[in-house]
Protein backbone atom coordinates (compact mmCIF):
# COMPACT_ATOMS: atom_id res chain seq x y z
CA UNK A 1 0.00 0.00 0.00
CA UNK A 2 1.02 3.43 -1.01
CA UNK A 3 0.43 6.64 1.12
CA UNK A 4 0.77 9.73 -0.88
CA UNK A 5 0.48 13.83 0.07
CA UNK A 6 0.78 16.43 -2.72
CA UNK A 7 -0.87 16.18 -5.98
CA UNK A 8 1.79 15.17 -8.27
CA UNK A 9 2.81 12.16 -5.70
CA UNK A 10 -1.28 11.35 -6.13
CA UNK A 11 -1.15 12.06 -10.11
CA UNK A 12 1.99 9.85 -10.49
CA UNK A 13 1.16 7.03 -8.01
CA UNK A 14 -2.87 6.89 -9.71
CA UNK A 15 -1.30 6.47 -13.28
CA UNK A 16 0.54 3.20 -12.38
CA UNK A 17 -2.47 1.62 -10.89
CA UNK A 18 -5.01 -1.20 -13.29
CA UNK A 19 -8.15 -0.04 -13.99
CA UNK A 20 -11.36 0.06 -12.72
CA UNK A 21 -10.10 2.08 -10.00
CA UNK A 22 -12.39 2.14 -6.75
CA UNK A 23 -12.56 4.69 -4.31
CA UNK A 24 -13.45 5.40 -0.80
CA UNK A 25 -13.20 9.64 0.62
CA UNK A 26 -12.84 9.76 4.21
CA UNK A 27 -12.29 12.20 6.79
CA UNK A 28 -10.65 9.10 8.85
CA UNK A 29 -10.88 7.39 12.24
CA UNK A 30 -11.78 4.81 10.20
CA UNK A 31 -14.24 1.74 11.59
CA UNK A 32 -16.03 -1.02 9.60
CA UNK A 33 -18.15 1.30 7.87
CA UNK A 34 -15.72 2.43 6.41
CA UNK A 35 -13.79 -0.87 5.90
CA UNK A 36 -16.81 -2.42 4.41
CA UNK A 37 -16.56 0.30 1.52
CA UNK A 38 -13.19 -0.87 0.77
CA UNK A 39 -14.00 -4.23 0.74
CA UNK A 40 -16.96 -4.14 -1.52
CA UNK A 41 -14.50 -1.76 -3.35
CA UNK A 42 -11.90 -4.87 -3.73
CA UNK A 43 -14.04 -7.15 -4.87
CA UNK A 44 -15.22 -4.57 -7.92
CA UNK A 45 -12.64 -3.04 -8.96
CA UNK A 46 -8.93 -3.71 -9.98
CA UNK A 47 -7.45 -0.69 -7.72
CA UNK A 48 -8.60 0.78 -4.80
CA UNK A 49 -7.41 4.15 -3.63
CA UNK A 50 -8.68 5.68 -0.03
CA UNK A 51 -8.26 10.04 0.78
CA UNK A 52 -8.31 10.44 4.31
CA UNK A 53 -9.00 14.67 4.74
CA UNK A 54 -11.19 16.10 7.43
CA UNK A 55 -12.91 18.69 5.53
CA UNK A 56 -13.08 22.12 7.26
CA UNK A 57 -15.19 23.55 4.86
CA UNK A 58 -18.42 21.44 5.93
CA UNK A 59 -18.05 22.45 9.28
CA UNK A 60 -19.76 25.00 10.96
CA UNK A 61 -18.25 27.55 13.18
CA UNK A 62 -19.40 26.01 16.52
CA UNK A 63 -19.42 22.60 15.43
CA UNK A 64 -16.48 19.97 15.99
CA UNK A 65 -13.69 20.67 13.76
CA UNK A 66 -11.02 20.91 15.79
CA UNK A 67 -12.03 18.26 18.12
CA UNK A 68 -12.79 15.92 15.12
CA UNK A 69 -11.43 12.43 15.93
CA UNK A 70 -8.10 11.57 14.17
CA UNK A 71 -5.72 8.51 13.88
CA UNK A 72 -3.73 8.28 10.76
CA UNK A 73 -1.47 5.48 11.86
CA UNK A 74 -4.53 3.50 12.95
CA UNK A 75 -6.33 4.20 9.93
CA UNK A 76 -3.51 3.05 7.60
CA UNK A 77 -2.80 -0.01 9.38
CA UNK A 78 -6.56 -0.58 9.12
CA UNK A 79 -7.03 0.29 5.49
CA UNK A 80 -3.59 -2.18 4.93
CA UNK A 81 -5.26 -5.20 5.70
CA UNK A 82 -8.15 -5.08 3.28
CA UNK A 83 -5.73 -4.64 0.18
CA UNK A 84 -5.73 -1.39 -0.32
CA UNK A 85 -3.51 0.13 -3.44
CA UNK A 86 -3.13 3.96 -2.46
CA UNK A 87 -4.42 6.70 0.14
CA UNK A 88 -3.97 10.28 -0.34
CA UNK A 89 -3.79 12.19 2.71
CA UNK A 90 -4.06 15.79 1.16
CA UNK A 91 -3.76 19.02 3.81
CA UNK A 92 -5.85 21.63 3.41
CA UNK A 93 -3.67 24.06 1.75
CA UNK A 94 -3.95 21.57 -0.84
CA UNK A 95 -6.99 21.00 -1.38
CA UNK A 96 -7.93 24.88 -0.12
CA UNK A 97 -4.90 26.83 -1.82
CA UNK A 98 -4.19 30.42 -0.94
CA UNK A 99 -7.04 32.61 -3.10
CA UNK A 100 -9.11 29.46 -3.28
CA UNK A 101 -12.81 30.98 -3.70
CA UNK A 102 -14.93 28.28 -6.37
CA UNK A 103 -17.70 26.45 -4.77
CA UNK A 104 -20.00 23.62 -5.74
CA UNK A 105 -23.74 24.45 -4.59
CA UNK A 106 -26.60 21.92 -5.47
CA UNK A 107 -29.39 23.94 -4.89
CA UNK A 108 -32.74 22.13 -4.16
CA UNK A 109 -32.31 18.51 -2.63
CA UNK A 110 -29.55 20.69 0.42
CA UNK A 111 -32.29 22.74 1.71
CA UNK A 112 -34.28 20.15 3.86
CA UNK A 113 -33.17 17.94 7.08
CA UNK A 114 -28.92 18.37 7.66
CA UNK A 115 -29.34 21.58 5.49
CA UNK A 116 -31.65 23.24 7.05
CA UNK A 117 -29.58 22.41 10.85
CA UNK A 118 -26.13 23.07 8.95
CA UNK A 119 -26.43 25.85 6.82
CA UNK A 120 -23.20 25.38 4.18
CA UNK A 121 -22.61 22.16 5.16
CA UNK A 122 -23.22 20.79 1.60
CA UNK A 123 -21.65 23.26 -0.13
CA UNK A 124 -18.34 22.18 1.43
CA UNK A 125 -19.42 18.14 0.63
CA UNK A 126 -19.68 18.92 -2.77
CA UNK A 127 -16.70 21.06 -3.29
CA UNK A 128 -14.42 19.05 -1.34
CA UNK A 129 -16.07 15.94 -3.40
CA UNK A 130 -15.60 17.27 -6.51
CA UNK A 131 -11.81 18.09 -6.02
CA UNK A 132 -11.42 14.45 -4.84
CA UNK A 133 -12.77 13.24 -7.46
CA UNK A 134 -10.85 15.54 -10.69
CA UNK A 135 -8.12 14.35 -8.35
CA UNK A 136 -8.14 10.55 -8.17
CA UNK A 137 -10.24 9.72 -11.27
CA UNK A 138 -12.00 6.77 -10.07
CA UNK A 139 -14.21 4.48 -11.89
CA UNK A 140 -16.71 3.76 -8.73
CA UNK A 141 -16.83 5.80 -5.96
CA UNK A 142 -18.27 4.41 -2.66
CA UNK A 143 -20.39 5.81 -0.06
CA UNK A 144 -22.31 4.77 3.09
CA UNK A 145 -26.36 5.17 3.49
CA UNK A 146 -25.92 6.36 6.70
CA UNK A 147 -25.00 9.62 5.25
CA UNK A 148 -28.32 9.65 2.98
CA UNK A 149 -28.48 13.26 2.44
CA UNK A 150 -24.88 13.16 1.47
CA UNK A 151 -25.42 10.48 -1.10
CA UNK A 152 -28.48 12.21 -2.59
CA UNK A 153 -26.41 15.24 -3.18
CA UNK A 154 -23.24 13.60 -4.02
CA UNK A 155 -25.17 11.61 -7.09
CA UNK A 156 -26.74 14.51 -8.25
CA UNK A 157 -23.03 16.55 -8.32
CA UNK A 158 -21.65 13.80 -10.23
CA UNK A 159 -24.85 13.63 -12.34
CA UNK A 160 -24.88 17.39 -13.14
CA UNK A 161 -21.41 17.26 -13.64
CA UNK A 162 -20.79 14.86 -15.85
CA UNK A 163 -18.34 13.13 -13.80
CA UNK A 164 -17.59 9.63 -15.58
CA UNK A 165 -17.96 7.57 -12.69
CA UNK A 166 -20.28 5.34 -10.64
CA UNK A 167 -21.65 6.61 -7.28
CA UNK A 168 -22.23 3.06 -5.25
CA UNK A 169 -24.13 3.29 -2.16
CA UNK A 170 -23.67 0.74 0.50
CA UNK A 171 -25.53 -0.39 3.44
CA UNK A 172 -25.00 1.36 6.47
CA UNK A 173 -22.62 -0.55 9.08
CA UNK A 174 -24.28 -0.99 12.35
CA UNK A 175 -22.71 -2.33 16.10
CA UNK A 176 -24.83 -5.66 17.27
CA UNK A 177 -27.48 -3.55 19.18
CA UNK A 178 -28.00 -1.57 16.02
CA UNK A 179 -26.28 2.03 16.36
CA UNK A 180 -24.62 3.22 13.05
CA UNK A 181 -21.03 2.92 12.71
CA UNK A 182 -19.77 6.92 13.47
CA UNK A 183 -16.13 8.06 14.31
CA UNK A 184 -18.27 10.38 16.66
CA UNK A 185 -19.68 7.49 18.86
CA UNK A 186 -16.29 7.89 20.28
CA UNK A 187 -17.51 11.27 21.97
CA UNK A 188 -20.49 9.19 23.89
CA UNK A 189 -20.05 8.52 27.75
CA UNK A 190 -20.92 4.69 28.64
CA UNK A 191 -24.46 5.58 29.58
CA UNK A 192 -24.79 7.65 26.53
CA UNK A 193 -23.92 5.02 24.49
CA UNK A 194 -26.34 2.67 25.98
CA UNK A 195 -29.04 4.66 25.27
CA UNK A 196 -28.08 5.83 21.29
CA UNK A 197 -29.41 2.79 19.71
CA UNK A 198 -33.07 4.62 20.44
CA UNK A 199 -32.61 6.05 16.91
CA UNK A 200 -32.52 2.68 15.31
CA UNK A 201 -35.39 1.32 17.55
CA UNK A 202 -36.89 4.52 16.15
CA UNK A 203 -36.73 4.17 13.05
CA UNK A 204 -37.36 0.19 13.01
CA UNK A 205 -40.75 0.91 14.92
CA UNK A 206 -41.60 3.22 12.30
CA UNK A 207 -40.95 0.39 9.91
CA UNK A 208 -43.02 -1.76 11.10
CA UNK A 209 -45.86 0.41 10.98
CA UNK A 210 -45.15 0.63 7.30
CA UNK A 211 -45.27 -3.14 6.80
CA UNK A 212 -48.54 -3.61 9.08
CA UNK A 213 -49.60 -1.13 5.84
CA UNK A 214 -49.50 2.54 7.41
CA UNK A 215 -49.13 5.05 4.75
CA UNK A 216 -49.24 7.85 6.22
CA UNK A 217 -46.47 9.92 6.47
CA UNK A 218 -47.47 12.01 9.94
CA UNK A 219 -48.11 9.08 11.91
CA UNK A 220 -44.81 7.45 10.98
CA UNK A 221 -43.15 10.53 12.09
CA UNK A 222 -45.20 10.23 15.22
CA UNK A 223 -44.07 6.57 15.72
CA UNK A 224 -40.24 7.82 15.58
CA UNK A 225 -40.80 10.70 18.09
CA UNK A 226 -43.03 8.66 20.59
CA UNK A 227 -39.96 5.96 20.68
CA UNK A 228 -37.08 8.66 21.15
CA UNK A 229 -39.49 10.47 23.77
CA UNK A 230 -38.94 7.52 26.11
CA UNK A 231 -35.07 7.64 26.19
CA UNK A 232 -34.38 10.80 28.91
CA UNK A 233 -30.97 11.32 26.57
CA UNK A 234 -32.54 11.74 23.74
CA UNK A 235 -33.43 15.26 22.16
CA UNK A 236 -34.36 15.09 18.91
CA UNK A 237 -33.44 17.65 16.01
CA UNK A 238 -35.73 16.52 13.77
CA UNK A 239 -37.20 13.41 12.52
CA UNK A 240 -38.27 13.24 8.90
CA UNK A 241 -40.55 10.74 6.41
CA UNK A 242 -39.59 11.82 3.12
CA UNK A 243 -39.41 11.30 -0.59
CA UNK A 244 -36.70 8.87 -1.35
CA UNK A 245 -35.28 11.23 -4.04
CA UNK A 246 -36.78 15.17 -3.00
CA UNK A 247 -36.08 15.16 0.29
CA UNK A 248 -39.17 16.70 0.44
CA UNK A 249 -41.62 16.13 3.91
CA UNK A 250 -44.39 13.56 2.63
CA UNK A 251 -47.85 13.59 3.59
CA UNK A 252 -48.90 9.95 2.24
CA UNK A 253 -46.11 7.22 0.98
CA UNK A 254 -46.71 6.31 -1.91
CA UNK A 255 -43.60 5.40 -4.25
CA UNK A 256 -41.56 4.46 -0.77
CA UNK A 257 -39.67 6.81 1.67
CA UNK A 258 -36.78 7.78 3.14
CA UNK A 259 -37.19 7.93 7.23
CA UNK A 260 -34.47 9.76 8.89
CA UNK A 261 -33.46 11.85 12.13
CA UNK A 262 -31.16 13.40 13.93
CA UNK A 263 -30.71 13.74 17.76
CA UNK A 264 -28.48 14.62 20.29
CA UNK A 265 -27.52 12.18 22.90
CA UNK A 266 -25.39 14.06 25.25
CA UNK A 267 -23.55 16.66 23.52
CA UNK A 268 -23.42 14.13 20.55
CA UNK A 269 -25.12 14.79 17.26
CA UNK A 270 -26.34 11.10 15.74
CA UNK A 271 -28.10 10.85 12.60
CA UNK A 272 -29.53 7.21 10.83
CA UNK A 273 -31.66 6.58 8.64
CA UNK A 274 -33.99 3.63 6.76
CA UNK A 275 -35.64 3.01 3.11
CA UNK A 276 -39.14 1.82 2.99
CA UNK A 277 -40.49 0.50 -0.30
Amino acid sequence: MKTVTSLSELRAARAELPAPIGFAPTMGYLHEGHLSLGRRAKAECASVVFSIFVNPTQFGPTEDFNAYPRNLPADLALLETIGVDLVWTPTPAILYPPGFQTWVTVEEITQPLEGGMRPGHFRGVATVVAKLFNAVGPDKAYFGQKDAQQVAVIRQMASDLNFPLEVVICPTAREPDGLAMSSRNTYLTPEQRRAAPVLFQALQAAQASYTRGERDAEALRQVMSRVLAAEPLARPQYVSCADPLTLQELQTIERGALLSMAVFVGKTRLIDNLVLG
